[in-house]
């Protein structure tokens, strides 16, 4: 560390010793799909949807994610997430509110793997589902919760995203339309589930949990979930 000099303030010490960002690009590094979790092989019944023809463009797309988020699997790991930075033993209430198996298989290889991969970077903690996970790495980032929300939110959106420019297909830029489309909807949604007690905790995309239940039987596949 670089020695302060006389003139030198508190705030300016402490910016030359730890970048004022670096929590946020920690997190940016966690949630990249360059982070070897394997979120690029789930598609959380998204691939069933478009087998069946219920997502097919770019407006269809943004409708199926605005649910997720909104009142579906986005939602219910969102509110875990955010407990999970304070409390712990939510693994079974985590997996009791999956609605599938794959979910489940998901949940928990999703969060193994980002479990090891901390592991690897020095970082020990339990095998937890992915969201909770997260949620218990991310207490030694010194971020609101619903900035860290936020930026989960978004990751799901371009993860789901990039499903459907693959297998639709849609072009790139439609992909980025809907994505920008849904930045409002994410950050509204990050600030109130950041403070949505556990006892709130509820699913009600029916369509999106059916699709993922029949995915498990899909005779030909690209996506794990």
């Amino acid at each position: 560390m670089k020695k302060p000099s006389a003139g030198m303030t508190t705030a300016m010490v402490r910016c030359i010793s730890m970048p004022p960002n670096a929590d946020t690009l920690t997190l940016v590094q966690w949630l990249s799909p360059a982070f070897p979790v394997g979120s690029y092989a789930y598609s959380q019944g998204l691939e069933q949807a478009i087998t069946d023809g219920h997502v097919t463009s770019p407006d269809t797309l943004t409708d199926w994610i605005t649910a997720i988020l909104t009142h579906g699997s986005a939602r219910m790991d969102a509110i875990l997430l955010a407990h999970a930075r304070t409390t712990d033993d939510l693994a079974d209430l985590a997996y009791a509110l999956a609605p599938s198996a794959e979910r489940a298989t998901e949940m928990r290889e999703q969060g193994a793997a980002f479990t090891s991969v901390l592991a690897a970077l020095g970082q020990t903690q339990p095998p937890l589902p992915y969201a909770l996970a997260l949620g218990q790495a991310s207490r030694r980032l010194s971020l609101p919760t619903q900035d860290i929300l936020a930026h989960v939110l978004h990751a799901l959106t371009a993860q789901l995203i990039s499903a459907a420019v693959r297998f639709v297909p849609l072009g790139a830029a439609d992909g980025q339309r809907v994505l920008a489309t849904l930045t409002p909807l994410i950050t509204t949604l990050a600030q109130t589930f950041a403070t949505e007690p556990l006892e709130n905790l509820s699913s009600a995309t029916i369509g999106a949990d059916l699709a993922a239940m029949r995915h498990e039987t899909l005779p030909v596949r690209i996506y794990r979930s």
